[in-house]
């Protein structure tokens, strides 16, 4: 089965947050959700929500990619968290699928795992960016960006498209009307 982690930090954007974990989950994808320090996070809009673990306890490569969430602050939390960075960076340099949403893609940009990739980023912040597009998911080899809330359904899809093919992804595309 395909495991997936996803870093929570405080801050997160709710849509973008619930939109991965609840498409990916009905597609069958295992996804694990992480708080950077502890297991209790709070989002931008003040929702709590509680984590399956916490990304300092996270210690070996079990995962076949991350996704990173946005939202401000939170895109500016994973960013200080060197734990997250530690980890992106392993997934990304053992071939793992690497997604970021939002301004999250900021974190990839920072460790420079864009440079030479296309991707996209929340409007405005495309100066961070090596080759910037405006569509809005992008998918360059391992890696897979979108803009933000209104674009986390579409995603979403595309992760599991590359996880379980064109067909599991069409198919929850019909079931949830997307």
């Amino acid at each position: 089965m395909v495991k997936v982690l996803v870093p929570i930090a405080e801050g997160f954007e709710d849509i973008e947050t619930a939109t991965v974990i609840d498409v990916l989950r009905r597609a069958g994808i295992e996804v694990e959700t992480a708080g950077l320090r502890g297991n209790i996070i709070t989002s931008m809009n003040g929702v709590r929500v509680h984590t399956d673990s916490r990304l300092i306890d996270f210690d070996r490569l079990t995962h076949d990619g991350i996704v990173l969430p946005g939202g401000d602050p939170g895109f500016k939390n994973l960013l200080k968290s060197d734990m997250v960075k530690k980890v992106v960076d392993l997934m990304a340099k053992n071939g793992k699928v690497v997604a970021a949403i939002c301004g999250a893609p900021i974190v990839l940009a920072e460790l420079g795992l864009l440079n030479g990739v296309r991707a996209t980023i929340y409007p405005g912040m495309e100066k961070n960016l090596d080759m910037p597009r405006g569509d809005k998911v992008v998918v360059d080899k391992n890696f897979i960006t979108s803009q933000g809330p209104g674009t986390a359904m579409e995603f979403a899809l595309r992760i599991v498209e590359h996880f379980l093919g064109k067909q599991k992804a069409s198919l929850l595309r019909k079931e949830l009307v997307a």
